[in-house]
């Protein structure tokens, strides 16, 4: 064999071996952003799962408080106009809408059990009411987890790397799960 010969060959392996590399680093890269882009939308399920537990055991503590509060219309109204929103919503930044609008209602519907004694002591009341504050703490760990895989994917893909991989994979920066505005403080309950 030349000298010329074995030169190409060893360049030409040389060559194959920094393509090899080369497509190992942009598939791994590739896939980081494929897996972090599917953690963001498992957590965002999982703050589905709590949301829809809360939709569900709502209409039990509507009508359990119904009942002693026939009065307070406006609650009602407001609980369902926000529980229909978070059914109609399309897009998670449309169902994080709606999921915030019912925050304030519900934490005032809570509240009620302070202007009728008789609630407090409604078992059934206590119950519901105890399974509606478990959901709310699943909630937060939800949406905790959520805003944490949304903020390790945004942080990525800002990169120069991360950048080019997320436009490969066709993957964009997901929304924040943020508390409402003015949402921030107790709500205040007057009668």
């Amino acid at each position: 064999m030349s000298d010329g010969l074995k030169k190409a060959m060893v360049l030409t392996g040389a060559v194959v071996f920094a393509g090899v590399i080369f497509a190992g680093i942009v598939i791994s890269g590739y896939n980081r952003v494929v897996r972090m882009d599917e953690s963001v939308k498992n957590q965002w399920a999982q703050v589905e799962v709590q949301l829809k537990r809360r939709y569900d055991l709502i209409p039990n503590l509507v009508a359990t408080v119904k009942g002693y509060a026939a009065h307070e219309k406006g609650i009602f109204e407001d609980i369902a106009s926000a529980r229909v929103k978070y059914f109609q919503a399309g897009s998670v930044q449309q169902k994080i809408a709606a999921a915030n609008q019912l925050e304030g209602p519900l934490s005032r519907l809570l509240l009620l059990q302070e202007r009728y004694p008789d609630l407090k002591a409604n078992e059934d009341f206590l119950k519901l009411q105890d399974s509606i504050e478990g959901t709310e703490n699943r909630i937060a760990v939800a949406r905790k987890r959520y805003n944490d895989a949304v903020m390790r994917l945004n942080a990525y893909i800002r990169t120069v790397t991360g950048g080019i991989y997320a436009g490969l994979a066709h993957v964009g920066p997901a929304p924040y799960y943020q508390p409402p505005q003015g949402e921030e403080a107790a709500p205040q309950v007057k009668f």
